[in-house]
């Protein structure tokens, strides 16, 4: 059984709310920038997806836009993206109900959401093999576009709660 990768991303800056209902709010220009960079830290990984979540709300949308670019630039081939309102609201729960629903050959699964859920799901996924100081990393939340990278073993369907190795948090 090989290993899966999952990849948490917390969306990359938005603008300030207040002028446009929250879901609407696009990313800052400082965002667009960090999302770019995400996207080139995980062409360099190794990290391209095979398939992506994204929650609905634009500035996840965007972000994930943004950080498609260099990973095709790198080329990645492209991933199946499903764009889902569950996303924006979600709880651990439905984050890891969306995840086990992805296909069994997917190698590399990227969700792309909100805090506090993208911190919350990889410290519940976090299990035995995990790196201590990541795990101290994600507890507190994170900051807008940190990814965190999660080992998984065994099919999607089937994972669960401590099942997976949290191996490193990055923030661009």
């Amino acid at each position: 059984m090989s290993t899966h990768h999952l990849v948490i991303l917390r969306h990359a800056k938005a603008e300030p709310g207040g002028a446009v209902v929250d879901h609407e709010r696009p990313l800052a220009l400082a965002g667009r920038r960090q999302a770019s960079a995400v996207g080139a830290a995980l062409a360099e990984a190794g990290l391209a997806p095979t398939h992506v979540l994204c929650s609905s709300a634009l500035r996840t949308r965007q972000t994930w836009e943004l950080v498609r670019t260099p990973l095709a630039a790198a080329g990645a081939p492209d991933a199946a993206v499903t764009v889902t309102d569950a996303l924006y609201d979600a709880g651990a729960a439905e984050v890891l109900g969306l995840v086990r629903g992805v296909p069994q050959d997917a190698a590399t699964v990227l969700v792309v959401g909100h805090e506090p859920t993208v911190s919350h799901v990889a410290d519940a996924l976090a299990g035995p093999g995990s790196d201590g100081g990541a795990v101290a990393r994600v507890r507190p939340g994170v900051p807008t576009a940190t990814w965190s990278l999660l080992e998984v073993d065994g099919p999607w369907a089937r994972l669960d709660l401590g099942a997976a190795r949290l191996v490193a948090v990055r923030t661009p």
